[in-house]
């Protein structure tokens, strides 16, 4: 986009920005606001060339924008292509702009919900694991049993060498010291947690074990390996009485409160995953009613952002560098595709919201900051700084924009109530 300003209206604002400049520097010799105008000038020729420049391409830059009706992504590059006293000021803009499309038919969109209710062995299955977090370990001088606990050290081989040899991030599978076992068939290596029943502490047993095909380091898939094991402790798991004791170490009276609590939670989560769901199929179905370009930049930062995300997850599951580096495009693959399918959206809900006078109140902002700098830990005021800084308050926006769009759309849409999927026991 060029943009040409008059020679007029470029000497009237070097006029005015030297006015205030006579009215606002200090010289010395001359009481504030009382230095010549040729002394200011010769001064901060360059402070007053430049805050000029900046007040006419920006003024007339949002001018243009609005007289050709264009709504930009990101910030421009300008380029300057002539100024000075005396002279038109002529600039051009390189900006990247919106997409234009139609907004799909976004009422009635058809979406399936399965109809699903907490169930009395879902709140017991839930005791069940709080009391298993609770639970205290005994040492035992008895000979291992199923069920019972196991601290051993142990040294793993595969074909007479270290298994590092062959698999060189096994480390953790070569050699371990006070590693606790359960001894229940699938825990650890298949089969290796059986071999140690009837072992007491102080014990040494020789394990043989044979790698899965599908072995979670695939170098060791389909081999045998043997562990040379010292029996530690043999220990027993103890689980806390379910009384009202037990209750009130999670702040509630009775065991039946402790009830009412666990299925109010387990509800609230079960809500959560069905309305989840629906909004997940109002999704695709607006990305498969609608095509259009998409602005390359807001592609290309928005690849880089899933990609962050990805490596710090995988990363945080304990995946190697090497293994990460080896998926590289696959990752990006995967990145690029989630990218522009974020940005797609974003656009549609953002004009379905327009059509819809759904908007975002500054109240709604606060109360989501305050709620970030709860969770977080962190001063309000210097969350709001962090978020100004990365323009993160636009982030927020977009995000209440996004959820009150979609409940919005949630609300209309036609949904089918489905029985539940069969899950295992």
């Amino acid at each position: 986009m060029r943009v040409e300003v008059d020679v007029k209206d470029v000497d009237l604002t070097f006029d005015k920005v030297t006015v205030e400049f006579q009215r606002e520097v200090r010289l010395p010799g001359f009481r504030p606001g009382k230095a010549p105008r040729e002394v200011v000038l010769k001064s901060y020729a360059k402070r007053i060339d430049d805050e000029v420049k900046r007040k006419l391409i920006s003024d007339n830059y949002r001018q243009a924008l609005t007289e050709q009706k264009l709504q930009v992504i990101g910030h421009p590059d300008i380029e300057e292509i002539q100024f000075g006293r005396g002279q038109a000021l002529q600039f051009a803009a390189t900006i990247e702009t919106a997409p234009e499309f139609e907004v799909p038919e976004y009422n009635g969109l058809p979406v399936k919900r399965e109809v699903a209710s907490v169930s009395d062995a879902d709140v017991e299955r839930a005791l069940g694991i709080l009391r298993d977090q609770h639970a205290t370990y005994t040492d035992l001088s008895r000979p291992a049993q199923a069920e019972d606990y196991v601290v051993v050290n142990y040294t793993g081989t595969s074909e007479g060498k270290p298994l590092t040899e062959i698999a060189p991030t096994a480390r953790g599978l070569t050699q371990q010291n006070n590693f606790w076992i359960h001894i229940k068939p699938g825990t650890f290596i298949p089969g290796f947690s059986e071999q140690l029943i009837g072992a007491q502490s102080g014990d040494r047993r020789t394990v043989n074990v044979d790698f899965p095909s599908d072995f979670v380091a695939p170098l060791l898939a389909g081999k045998k390996g043997v562990y040379e094991v010292e029996i530690v402790l043999v220990k027993e798991r103890i689980l806390p009485e379910l009384n009202d004791a037990f209750a009130i170490t999670f702040g509630t009276e009775s065991v039946d409160k402790l009830r009412e609590g666990i299925r109010r939670d387990l509800q609230n989560e079960l809500n959560f995953k069905q309305s989840k769901s629906v909004r997940n199929q109002i999704v695709h179905a607006l990305l498969s009613r609608v095509n259009f370009e998409l602005p390359e930049t807001m592609v290309t930062n928005e690849t880089r952002n899933v990609i962050y995300d990805i490596v710090r997850e995988n990363k945080e599951r304990g995946v190697s560098k090497e293994t990460i580096d080896r998926q590289k495009e696959e990752i990006y693959g995967v990145a690029s595709s989630s990218a522009k399918d974020r940005i797609k959206v974003s656009f549609i809900l953002n004009r379905i919201a327009e059509k819809e006078g759904i908007k975002v109140e500054k109240e709604e902002i606060t109360r989501r900051i305050l709620s970030l700098a709860q969770q977080h830990q962190i001063k309000p005021e210097k969350l709001i700084k962090q978020l100004q800084e990365r323009d993160g308050i636009g982030e927020i926006y977009q995000q209440i924009l996004t959820s009150k769009a979609l409940d919005f759309l949630e609300s209309k849409a036609m949904i089918e109530e489905m029985p539940p999927a069969s899950s295992p026991p």
